[in-house]
């Protein structure tokens, strides 16, 4: 009878146990809005919640089981609950919080473009530069590095390739800056980046089709966290004897509304060499940036703006007034005008402006489809001062406005395995240059439509097996107004060719209407397979076309900035790139290694070359002027990671690059060196999160270089002389020694403090970059010492 009832009971146990039981309710987030799409677990039993935000699941045994619930964008619930019949209940997901306080450097997009390897600077490298530029903080990246023009002008090289072929993407606009420029450095303040994304060779195609060289793609803080927060950076240098302060405050989710706001102050005077005052080197930058956002239940609608205004000298024994002056500066290794150092900023100098306002309007059908419209307006006011005499030499010798309108429709769409997105683009561009100035100017007035259409897609073959491809048509008119001296005009050969262009005549020159139209394909496609143990394969092969900019088609006049007359040439055809890149990854525990070898073969590849000197009213000029040939660039880069032990961190990179001239079988023009980066870096987080570091920059005697020197006459002892300017030979190689260190402690109310200083060109090397076009004039700059406060709120 016992045994019965045991039994009873036991059966009676396991019914219970095993009842059809059901939990059910609503998945919603902070603002009190019903979530769609999140994936709800319970038990061994899962769901996702429907279009009202409802879940339901049913026969769950009794007892306690395991919850989590997940959803895109917010953070995910992972705990317990104890069921013991029919229940409802309600969950809140809590929005991720995006401080996106890193700059992410990487030859990746996103989900769409996952064949190339993907890199990363944590948040503490890019704030070592807020006293410096965006090219500098991405010069530690291998494979990037920097053209100059003199301290503070600097912009980025991808794997050879700079300027045009590199556009920058801020916040989802592309930068039209005058970007052609050597000399024009992007007009972006370095404190406002939160993520960069480096994509190199062309295979950013939702962004550009004319990206031969690679993409910088910079995106703004995303806050989506209820709360208040902010940054301060307070930098000070006694190279220059100034500093920066930028400071950042961000909210997130009031009532759906959501905003961010950046300002930045920059004051330095000249910077020294080990030897001498470089003159006439100081900047100044006022920078702002702002956004406001409402987010919606499935839309949302945002609007930012920002300001970079900045001012910078040049130095001043860059401006030759004869030849004379350039062949001594180049032979004598000394400037021709060094003075005491000073605050003041005089001629020549750069004065630039540029504004950004953009309105977004996103809407999100599912969580698998959005769609993304914009409008972005830009003004740029680009001024170049020169040694002008009298009331002259407060106006400025260049004034160029540049006005650009941009529209833009993307369309996303996740379809099993695939990703898709496709979109389409416009834009209308308007230059002004200002005839105040009483100077031919270098750039005409222009206008210029472009337009453009793109799928790209990802499908996931397997888990370790990846592919995507893309497929971009671009349009482009250019319609300029431009007076040719008839001189100039013969000299560079354009009749009977161009003789369609001419539409007026004034005295000796020729009134011009040119007009180019383009149609341009570019297309990619790669893989990357995971294999074996920790091995990982990234194939990719790009094809991409960029037009002559308007600098290469019209130049025509001495470009105060840089001190040489440039010419540009009216018969330039559209430029071709097919490039084809790899990379093998590598980890082990502790130690990882990277190899990413390429071949770039670009078809009618510009460039600007020297051709000689010519004699104007201010004195004698170097000219330059832009060519066409065939070209192929090969290189590799590498970089090693080891970790000793919890302490010790050792990092190396190498990076080559080879620049061939096909068609006239010499090398290429201003292409890097070799150079490699050593760094050892301690830490102790016992000790206040101490870190030191120690930097070794070597970077080699550039071999590979064409040869053009040219002959010319000069005065030597009341004689006419005939010498030969060297302006070819590369500069011999160097090497750095760099410092930093940093500890971090909690002040009043428990704010984050940071107080790093760090050293550049620890021993005060003298040494010469072949790639600042002032290496003719002076030396790089010398010590720097660098003191930093952060605060964080």
């Amino acid at each position: 009878m016992q045994k019965n009832l045991f039994g009873i009971c036991f059966l009676l146990c396991i019914e219970i146990c095993f009842a059809q039981n059901s939990i059910s309710g609503k998945i919603y987030n902070t603002n009190n809005s019903t979530i769609v799409g999140s994936h709800v677990h319970i038990g061994s039993k899962s769901v996702s919640s429907d279009s009202d935000g409802n879940y339901s699941i049913k026969n769950l045994p009794i007892g306690l089981l395991k919850v989590n619930i997940s959803c895109v964008g917010y953070q995910t619930i992972d705990s317990t609950i104890t069921v013991l019949g029919n229940s409802e209940i309600n969950f809140v997901l809590k929005a991720k919080q995006y401080l996106l306080n890193e700059v992410i450097v990487k030859t990746k997009k996103n989900t769409y473009n996952q064949s190339v390897l993907e890199q990363k600077i944590k948040t503490e490298t890019i704030e070592k530069y807020s006293n410096q530029s965006l090219g500098e903080a991405l010069k530690e990246v291998t494979g990037v590095s920097i053209l100059k023009t003199g301290s503070n002008i600097m912009k980025p090289i991808i794997n050879g390739l700079h300027s045009s072929r590199v556009p920058v993407i801020t916040n989802n606009v592309r930068l039209e800056d005058q970007q052609w420029g050597s000399e024009h450095a992007p007009n972006f303040d370095v404190n406002a980046a939160a993520k960069i994304t480096v994509i190199k060779g062309a295979s950013g195609l939702q962004y550009s089709g004319d990206a031969v060289g690679g993409l910088i793609i910079i995106e703004p803080t995303m806050v989506k966290k209820d709360t208040l927060f902010g940054k301060t950076l307070l930098s000070l240098a006694s190279n220059g004897r100034g500093g920066t302060i930028s400071s950042s405050l961000h909210k997130g989710n009031d009532k759906n509304w959501s905003w961010n706001t950046l300002a930045t102050y920059k004051y330095l005077g000249d910077r020294t060499a080990p030897n001498y005052v470089l003159s006439n080197t100081g900047n100044r930058e006022i920078n702002f940036t702002g956004d406001v956002t409402f987010s919606g239940k499935k839309y949302d609608v945002s609007a930012f703006y920002s300001l970079y205004n900045a001012n910078n000298g040049i130095l001043s024994a860059s401006h030759t007034g004869n030849v004379n002056d350039l062949y001594n500066s180049i032979n004598n290794q000394i400037p021709a005008i060094v003075e005491d150092f000073t605050y003041t900023i005089k001629n020549p100098k750069q004065q630039v402006q540029h504004h950004i306002a953009k309105f977004n309007y996103n809407y999100f059908f599912n969580e698998t489809a959005s769609l993304a419209t914009q409008y972005s307006f830009q003004f740029n006011k680009r001024l170049e001062f020169d040694v002008r005499r009298g009331d002259f030499n407060n106006k400025a010798a260049l004034d160029l406005q540049l006005k650009t309108h941009t529209v833009n429709v993307d369309y996303k769409k996740v379809y099993h395995d695939w990703n898709l997105k496709s979109g389409i683009s416009g834009s209308y561009q308007n230059n002004f240059a200002n005839p105040s100035t009483g100077i031919r100017p270098l750039i005409p007035n222009y206008d210029k439509v472009d337009a453009g259409i793109y799928v790209i897609a990802n499908h996931n073959f397997t888990e370790s097996l990846t592919f995507d491809t893309g497929i971009r048509y671009d349009f482009s008119t250019i319609n300029a107004t431009k007076f040719y001296l008839k001189s100039r005009w013969d000299e560079r050969n354009y009749s009977p060719e161009f003789d369609n262009f001419i539409v007026g005549e004034n005295g000796n020159q020729w009134l011009t209407k040119p007009n180019f139209t383009f149609h341009n394909l570019s297309t990619s496609a790669g893989i990357h397979y995971e294999f074996q143990k920790k091995w990982d394969l990234y194939f990719n092969v790009s094809l991409a076309s960029r037009n002559p900019n308007p600098s290469e088609f019209f130049s025509d006049g001495l470009h105060h900035s840089t001190g040489v007359i440039e010419l540009g040439d009216l018969k330039l055809e559209k430029e071709k790139s097919f490039k084809v890149a790899t990379t093998l990854l590598k980890k082990w525990t502790g130690f990882s290694i990277s190899f990413n070898p390429y071949i770039n073969s670009i078809y009618n590849y510009m460039f600007l070359k020297p051709v000689g000197f010519e004699t104007t009213i201010r004195g004698a000029f170097p000219v330059w002027e832009y060519q066409q040939t065939n070209a192929l660039l090969t290189g590799f880069d590498l970089e090693t990671q080891l970790s000793l032990n919890n302490n010790w961190n050792h990092q190396f990179s190498l990076a080559l690059v080879h620049g061939r001239d096909v068609s006239n079988k010499e090398s290429l023009i201003d292409m890097p060196p070799l150079n490699s980066i050593n760094k050892i870096q301690f830490s102790k987080k016992e000790w206040h999160q101490l870190v030191l570091e120690l930097k070794s920059e070597i970077v080699t005697r550039q071999t590979q270089f064409p040869n053009n020197n040219f002959e010319t006459n000069i005065i030597v002892n009341e004689t006419l002389t005939p010498i030969i300017v060297d302006v070819s030979s590369p500069p011999k190689g160097y090497h750095l020694l760099h410092f930093y260190s940093e500890i971090k402690f909690k002040t009043i109310n428990k704010i984050n403090t940071t107080i790093a200083f760090s050293i550049q060109n620890l021993l005060n090397t003298n040494y010469r970059d072949y790639l600042n076009r002032q290496r003719f004039f002076a030396d790089e700059m010398g010590r720097n010492l660098q003191l930093q406060l952060k605060i964080n709120y």
